[in-house]
């Protein structure tokens, strides 16, 4: 089975922290160069300087913000101006605030769209024209499992991430083609910074400690426990190999079983 990714080179956003920063990692160790994007420069050099411990091979960063689509735009630009190519594209970052969707407002939407979908289809936008010269391109979105199962109180990331999943599904029959395949990457409760945040949410919502939310998280998995980050990293890197050519269009839990849904 070929799982190296010797000689490609891939651009992982949100990359300093959390499952970004796992699918760099796991990206490297196959042998792939990888640009880490996220917009605090510091932490990027600190992200490189681990990958830089993998291999011999030259890792990169670029700052940019996903809150400013139109600088990530010119920054993309300027970066493949500059003699760099993508072949793998990870498009990750945090999620929306959470809160009913009756109470949400258009600004809530307008910010959650451009974070998940603009930003990610500036990115494809950039890099496709050179995946399809070279017959070989992975665009792997880090989505949520409320792609299949909208999650409570998480109105305005729901809809957006549904958004975002038709959108992948479409690239997915109009890239296909030149050898170039989009999937998903569904991640459940995961150890993250994000997590934490939605615990702390819960609690002083419901009145109840954040040791009783996460045993109630817990519950409600089969394998009894939160994910990894480098256990979601690790079907992401999966994805953008050559062995997961025929692999295209899908929406892939990493939840420990705990989607109910086929």
């Amino acid at each position: 089975m070929n799982i190296s990714l010797e000689g490609k080179k891939a651009l992982v956003c949100g990359s300093t922290q959390g499952i970004g920063k796992s699918c760099a990692l796991e990206l490297a160790l196959l042998g792939a160069e990888v640009t880490v994007l996220a917009r605090n420069e510091s932490e990027l050099n600190k992200v490189r300087d681990e990958l830089k411990k993998t291999s011999a091979v030259e890792h990169k960063i670029l700052v940019a913000d996903f809150s400013n689509p139109e600088y990530l735009k010119s920054q993309i630009h300027s970066y493949l101006e500059d003699d760099n190519q993508v072949d793998i594209l990870v498009n990750n970052t945090g999620g929306p605030s959470g809160g009913p969707i009756v109470e949400a407002d258009f600004a809530a939407f307008q910010s959650a769209l451009d974070l998940h979908l603009h930003c990610n289809h500036i990115l494809v936008q950039a890099v496709t024209p050179y995946m399809k010269t070279t017959g070989f391109g992975r665009i792997i979105n880090i989505i949520s499992t409320s792609v299949k199962i909208p999650i409570p109180g998480l109105g305005v990331s729901n809809t957006v991430r549904g958004a975002v999943a038709s959108w992948a599904k479409t690239l997915s029959v109009e890239l296909g083609g030149y050898g170039i395949t989009v999937n998903n990457v569904l991640p459940g409760f995961t150890e993250t910074a994000r997590l934490q945040s939605i615990i702390e949410n819960k609690a002083a919502k419901l009145g109840i400690s954040e040791q009783q939310v996460i045993e109630d998280f817990k519950k409600d998995t089969p394998a009894g426990r939160f994910g990894f980050p480098e256990e979601v990293a690790g079907l992401a890197a999966f994805l953008a190999t050559p062995a997961a050519a025929y692999i295209n269009g899908t929406n892939i839990p990493v939840d420990g079983g705990r989607t109910g849904s086929l």
